[in-house]
């Protein structure tokens, strides 16, 4: 297990040292979150990267990584327990054919911790680890607001309440990472009990050392190009804009073709690796990816 960073210039080199190019801002709130211990959440388009911190911090920090993964109609059996069902009717058969168990006795037995099936915010609260594990709550917006509330308890006082037990609260705090691609609003109870960061689409710069990083294997012509090439598509009016990770399978795709540079066949025949809806790839494919990628040509070549 890895010390928790000190400074905010410990914290970049340690998501540097695992290949995440962050920015300072981020960094600092980064920082904060885990001196304060306080969940932090992430908001931005897709593919920007915000999922990937989670991660690194986990494999930076040596912790253990507990996701949960939102959903429209996600409820509490799949986001903190569940009985286990088949577990108890079995206890109960037993205790039948014995008749050793009183009603009130098998009650208190059958509802007890050994039934209990932990899902990952349970898990995280309760997870028995040296150090608390870092839990990742992934794309919340994707959810109903029912289960924002139910929230509300877990990043507050970390802990949540069982009505057969009673309350569960963590001995220490799992480092919390919440995630939104904003399609639609995160009740602001859930956000004032975070650090919030706005995670935007990187400039030139440091998205190529990010493809560097992710995509060492392409030569250093065509992730210039590559870079060039979606942060102009960054500039037109796209139904959805490429991420990060975009950019990314784009450069590794290329790289695989054995591209040293873009042309225009390459560009038109890889499309749907950089571009996921087929209006964006009809406007960009063609006259326009050619008008483009001559741009980028003399871009990368003052």
């Amino acid at each position: 297990m890895s010390a928790l960073p000190t400074s905010i210039d410990e914290t970049l080199a340690l998501l540097r040292a695992h290949d995440y190019i962050a920015e300072r801002s981020l960094a600092v709130a980064l920082f904060l979150a885990l001196k304060m211990e306080r969940p932090l959440f992430l908001e931005g388009e897709a593919g920007v990267g915000k999922t990937e911190i989670a991660k690194v911090v986990a494999g930076a920090l040596g912790r253990r990584l507990v996701r949960l993964q939102c959903y429209e109609g996600l409820d509490i059996a799949s986001a903190v327990y569940e009985w286990n069902y088949q577990r108890q009717m079995i206890e109960i058969r037993l205790a039948e054919a014995t008749g050793k168990a009183a009603r009130d006795d098998l009650e208190r037995g059958i509802f007890s911790p050994k039934f209990l099936v932990k899902r990952p915010l349970l898990e995280a609260l309760d997870s028995g680890d040296a150090e608390p594990p870092v839990l990742l709550i992934d794309e919340l917006d994707r959810t109903d607001e029912p289960f924002e509330a139910y929230l509300l308890e877990v990043l507050s006082d970390w802990q949540v309440s069982i009505p057969e037990i009673g309350t569960i609260r963590a001995q220490r705090p799992p480092i919390v990472v919440i995630t939104s691609n904003r399609t639609r609003e995160i009740h602001d109870a859930v956000k004032r009990r975070c650090l919030y960061h706005w995670v935007n689409y990187p400039d030139a710069g440091r998205e190529l050392e990010i493809v560097r990083c992710r995509a060492p294997e392409a030569p250093p012509r065509l992730s210039r190009e590559v870079v060039a090439f979606v942060q102009q598509l960054r500039g037109m009016d796209l139904f959805k804009l490429p991420g990060v990770a975009e950019t990314i399978d784009w450069c590794k795709a290329l790289a695989a073709l054995d591209a040293v540079a873009l042309d225009p066949e390459a560009v038109d025949s890889t499309l749907g690796v950089l571009l996921k809806y087929q209006d964006d790839i009809s406007r960009v494919h063609g006259a326009e990816a050619a008008a483009i990628l001559k741009d980028v040509k003399a871009a990368v070549a003052a």
